[in-house]
């Protein structure tokens, strides 16, 4: 056998309907779709979040709680992360994307305490929480703050 003679069993494989194609074809004239109506139309039909003309559920639903529009989300990592990082090492945002633990550094990097550290680190970051700072220092290294970012 070769490879151009390969082929699907007989009956595997279907010919298509051919729609629109003359009355003789038995799909032709309105090619399956009936006559008039909002389905029968090109691009017809409903989407499926429609609910036949009853008010739809997203608007049923009350609004509730706020969207701050001009919130400003730091990029977050844990001191887990730091462990890849050699002692007595400098560790800035621009490390943490190099070495694959942030996609992208955004409007600032906040340093989480979970997990442990066990190696003298100089972190630099916009911002800590106080169990990450604690847990840097008791292992003998140091946080600094940077200045956060304007904008977004």
């Amino acid at each position: 056998m070769r490879l151009g003679e390969l082929a699907p069993p007989p009956g595997a494989k279907k010919n298509t309907k051919r729609l629109g194609r003359g009355s003789g074809s038995g799909q032709g004239m309105t090619a399956g779709k009936g006559t008039k109506g909002q389905k029968s139309r090109s691009g017809g039909g409903t989407p499926p979040w429609f609910e036949g003309g009853q008010m739809p559920l997203q608007r049923r639903i009350p609004k509730r709680g706020f969207t701050n529009l001009f919130r400003k989300e730091l990029e977050i990592v844990n001191l887990d992360d730091m462990q890849r990082f050699p002692a007595g090492s400098e560790v800035g945002p621009l490390d943490l994307v190099s070495i694959g633990v942030l996609r992208k550094i955004g409007y600032g990097v906040k340093l989480l305490g979970d997990g442990e550290i066990n190696q003298a680190l100089f972190i630099r970051v916009h911002k800590a929480s106080a169990s990450a700072i604690q847990k840097v220092e008791a292992a003998g290294g140091k946080v600094e703050f940077i200045p956060l970012k304007e904008g977004k």
